[in-house]
């Protein structure tokens, strides 16, 4: 589980926006990016070339 403050703080690498956290899928979706980050080890992975890409129905 990720820590709500960290949540709290961080924000899409690419376009600044908040972050949703999907815990069935273990990720931090960005809608505005349409890109889901992974979360490895409870460390969550901001890299923009680590990002999967996700379409709208997926949201």
């Amino acid at each position: 589980m990720l820590d709500p403050k960290l949540l709290s703080i961080l924000v899409c690498p690419l376009t600044k926006a908040p972050l949703i956290y999907d815990r069935e899928k273990n990720e931090l979706i960005s809608k505005k990016a349409g890109l889901a980050f992974p979360i490895r080890h409870n460390i969550p992975v901001m890299l923009i070339d680590e990002a999967r890409k996700i379409d709208e129905e997926s949201l």
